[in-house]
């Protein structure tokens, strides 16, 4: 089946690339003599009117043979103005560019066949305001984005592109809020993003995120009402006063609501369970309860009538190696201040440590086993990895994580598939192909690794891999291998189209062609130094696969 899978990928890009040739050629006129898909004697021929059609033993390439000038060919009178060579120079460099341009062409379709089916989507409703950031105290939880700039949308995914490429403008949000449309001007603020091989994004964010946190609590105050009612930190509200909870701010309605009265409230509380399958995962379970909670009439707000809060910013996950819990701070904890300066929200906090990881931190906090504030030093462990490619990063892991499960949204259909299957296509092909040549440059800079290099048994390896997951993975792994060859024929290399090209430039400069010793000699250099990359690709693979390769032959052996 590996089998199958390697020569439907291989078969396929080979036939778009030579057909990108072939097309271009017959609409310039130029008779083609064989239009062939492998290397090597011919399994299957098929006579056109002037064009034979074959398949050939050796699947690793094929090539569309032009009528030409040469010593092997024989030119008709009839036939003299439909050579290669009759052509002017830019009816050549099409043809040449032809079939490297339809392996970056049909990335285009192959991802379109992917997201043509995506859906059902988020909807453009924000579920979350990060605090100090352009949104802040403009858009607010619960509101429904209809139109950014006077275009409607009707997913998170369209905004989310939408501001991502509108870093330090201002832009214009129409906005159902309270059964109303509102416009509101927000000014995106540019976020630097870097990604492997040091490619380094610059995105627009105005400090929003879908799906709101569901009713998860926390308690700072052992006298508050929630606390003497039963309730405790990480409770998960799920009704009040038998009305359905399903997001924060449905509690914090239901509450506002509550003019001193008694109600019950449903809860569920995580349980952890210590050594659980034998130690090999952590697995909590959720023991439900129903408190009698009476609120304070005279507060103001959820906090300051029952004493609950968005669980936020209370530590839930705390190693016991790590450096956080050297400085004190225990699951159940509240953080309070970073370096004296108030952290309104757990996201204020991963931005501020991770913007300055190399130096030390002071934080202050709320204690959940004594109740009072305490505080501690702490600096982040450097970590330094070498990824895939050869290349020595340093990073620095946050070692502590809060519990903030999300509310299910209710998902839906986006409004115009096709159109946004097409987009989302180009921007990934664009966005590979682009991965894809600054891999050559760190490649050429020696930045990469050139045993990162990979040969046919890796795409063997891969595209069975890929095609028992699926179809839609088969797509994704042909379309990457696609531009791959593509921009790999466009390297000036003679042999590749690349060197065609590049000889058709040297024929433009010179305004003659090269002459044909020197073609030849240039061709061969060419030859050698593609074998040279092909056997350096394969023994690439091997090495990979050494350990695996003597595993099997002593099992052979016995």
């Amino acid at each position: 089946m590996d089998l199958l899978y390697f020569v439907i990928l291989i078969s396929s890009l080979i036939f778009v690339h030579e057909l990108g040739h072939f097309a271009v050629a017959k609409a310039f006129g130029v008779k083609v003599i064989t239009f062939s898909l492998g290397f090597g004697p011919k399994i299957l021929r098929l006579r056109g009117r002037e064009t034979e059609y074959c398949v050939s033993l050796l699947p690793l390439g094929g090539y569309v043979k032009m009528l030409e000038v040469s010593k092997s060919d024989i030119v008709l009178p009839e036939d003299k103005n439909r050579t290669f060579e009759s052509l002017p120079v830019y009816k050549r460099v099409l043809i040449v560019l032809a079939g490297p341009l339809m392996n970056l062409v049909f990335p285009v379709l192959l991802y379109f066949s992917v997201f043509v089916t995506d859906g059902p989507f988020l909807p453009p409703t924000v579920g979350v305001v990060l605090p100090n950031h352009p949104a802040h105290g403009k858009l607010f939880p619960g509101d429904r984005i209809m139109a950014v700039d006077g275009h409607d949308i009707g997913t998170f995914d369209e905004l989310k592109r939408i501001v991502g490429k509108s870093a330090g403008k201002p832009i214009r949000f129409k906005v159902f809020r309270d059964n109303k449309h509102i416009e509101v001007e927000v000014t995106a603020e540019e976020t630097v993003e870097r990604r492997e091989l040091d490619i380094v994004e610059r995105v627009g964010t105005v400090g929003i995120q879908p799906s709101a946190p569901a009713a998860v609590v926390g308690i700072d105050n052992p006298e508050s009402p929630a606390y003497r009612a039963g309730l405790r930190t990480f409770d998960v509200v799920t009704h009040v006063a038998g009305q359905p909870v399903r997001r924060f701010m449905d509690l914090e309605r239901a509450i506002e609501e509550n003019r001193g009265e008694t109600a019950p409230v449903s809860y569920q509380r995580p349980i952890i369970l210590d050594g659980a399958l034998g130690g090999l995962a952590d697995i909590a379970v959720y023991e439900a309860g129903v408190v009698a909670l009476t609120p304070d009439p005279a507060g103001v707000d959820l906090k300051t009538r029952t004493g609950l809060e968005l669980a936020d910013l209370y530590a839930a996950v705390v190693p016991e190696d790590s450096y956080l819990h050297k400085a004190g701070l225990r699951p159940g904890d509240k953080l309070l201040k970073l370096d004296d300066e108030p952290v309104p929200a757990w996201s204020t906090f991963r931005e501020r440590v991770l913007s300055a990881p190399d130096r030390p931190h002071r934080i202050g906090y709320w204690a959940a086993r004594d109740g009072r504030e305490r505080s501690g030093t702490f600096q982040m462990r450097r970590e330094d990895f070498t990824d895939e490619h050869g290349q020595t990063f340093a990073r620095y892991v946050l070692r502590v994580q809060h519990w903030i499960p999300l509310a299910p949204e209710e998902r839906v259909e986006h409004p115009t598939p096709l159109r946004y299957a097409l987009a989302k296509a180009v921007e990934e092909t664009v966005e590979v192909t682009r991965f894809v040549l600054v891999s050559m440059v760190r490649l050429v800079q020696g930045r990469v690794s050139l045993k990162s290099l990979s040969g046919p048994i890796t795409i063997y390896e891969v595209a069975g891999q890929e095609g028992r997951k699926g179809p839609d993975f088969f797509i994704w792994v042909m379309a990457l291998i696609s531009i791959n060859l593509g921009l790999l024929n466009l390297l000036p290399i003679p042999v590749l189209d690349g060197g065609h090209l590049m000889f058709f430039a040297l024929e433009g400069i010179m305004r003659r062609p090269l002459p044909l010793r020197v073609r030849e000699v240039l061709h061969i250099v060419g030859m050698a130094i593609l074998f040279g990359l092909m056997a350096l690709a394969f023994k690439n693979d091997v090495e990979r696969r050494w350990d695996v390769i003597v595993t099997h032959v002593r099992e052979i052996i016995g």
